[in-house]
């Protein structure tokens, strides 16, 4: 009797996950690109990347709920909230990194901005009591190695942090916020929904703060507008939607070093769309980042007791103590 090898639902509903973060993480990639195309301030560009992801959002939620009628989800406060605070944790970090791309060198703000794993280890091990393995620490130094060599010319040139660095450090701690909410939400929210409340939230507070410090929001040239548009359909909508799907079936931290992923892939779009050139040491960096990446997602980068799931695979969250 040969035993079957079928592959569970399990496995392919994991499969499926790490498909679409890969595809978010392509689509994140082309963020800086979006932004230096524009020639827009970063508050501003921040503001139209999500006003215009809403277009499609929001209906789209609004619709899917529509359509499943009374056997529509019902929205948890604790998820509702969650995903208002991620909104707000989100606008400020787009709002600080797209600052930093505009005032401060593309790689330093992508070295930097990319630091949010080591924020979202902490917030994972203080709120949800995951203790990330010796196999998750391995694989995040040599992502982080690879990081350091993709943008090392450039740190030696540039050695003295100045504000774009710490715009863009700034909004490595608003996302790992962002990410540690999303997880919060997605664990009885899907990600349509999350995606348009937390979206409307962001778009709201980068109203507020646009209005605030007088940033205009027109006015601007037709290449602007493409841009934005391409920033909001390419980086929000397709990008954003599959990290925020994979958020409520990985492991977060997994997920955040995954992220990490995008830098390679932002240097080598920018080769032949910006005209920058790519070093040996770059290629190195890009190669430690995968590889750093591949170590932690081949098996769970935490103690598997810091981990439990519900019957649909999803995580069930540990409240903070």
């Amino acid at each position: 009797m040969t035993k079957d090898h079928t592959p569970s639902r399990e496995h392919i509903s994991h499969a499926r996950a790490y498909f679409v973060l890969a595809l978010g993480v392509f689509c994140i990639g082309w963020s800086a690109l979006f932004v230096r195309w524009s020639a827009v301030p970063g508050w501003t560009s921040a503001f139209w990347r999500m006003a215009i992801a809403q277009l499609v959002f929001v209906p789209w939620a609004f619709g899917s709920r529509a359509r499943l009628g009374s056997a529509a989800p019902t929205l948890r406060s604790d998820a509702v909230r969650a995903a208002i605070v991620a909104g707000v944790f989100f606008a400020a970090d787009l709002a600080f990194f797209n600052t930093a791309v505009m005032v401060s060198s593309a790689a330093n703000a992508t070295l930097l901005g990319t630091n949010a794993p080591i924020f979202v280890a902490l917030g994972s091990w203080l709120l949800y009591r995951e203790r990330p393995t010796r196999r998750f620490w391995t694989g995040f130094a040599l992502s982080f190695i690879g990081m350091l060599a993709i943008v090392g010319h450039d740190l030696a040139k540039h050695p003295r942090l100045g504000l774009g660095d710490a715009f863009a450090v700034l909004g490595a701690a608003c996302y790992a916020g962002y990410l540690l909410y999303v997880r919060r939400s997605r664990a009885t929210m899907d990600a349509l929904t999350f995606s348009a409340v937390s979206g409307v939230t962001a778009v709201a507070t980068l109203l507020v703060i646009c209005l605030v410090i007088g940033t205009p929001l027109h006015g601007y040239p037709a290449r602007s507008w493409w841009a934005l548009i391409g920033l909001a359909l390419v980086t929000q909508v397709i990008g954003h939607l599959s990290v925020a799907y994979s958020l409520g079936k990985l492991p977060v931290s997994v997920t955040s070093v995954a992220l990490l992923g995008q830098a390679p892939i932002t240097a080598i779009l920018a080769v032949p769309l910006l005209g920058e050139t790519v070093s040996a040491l770059q290629i190195l960096g890009g190669a430690l980042v995968l590889t750093g990446i591949y170590v932690v997602n081949r098996r769970s980068g935490f103690n598997s007791r810091s981990r439990r799931t519900d019957d649909s695979g999803n995580p069930v969250l540990r409240s903070p103590s």
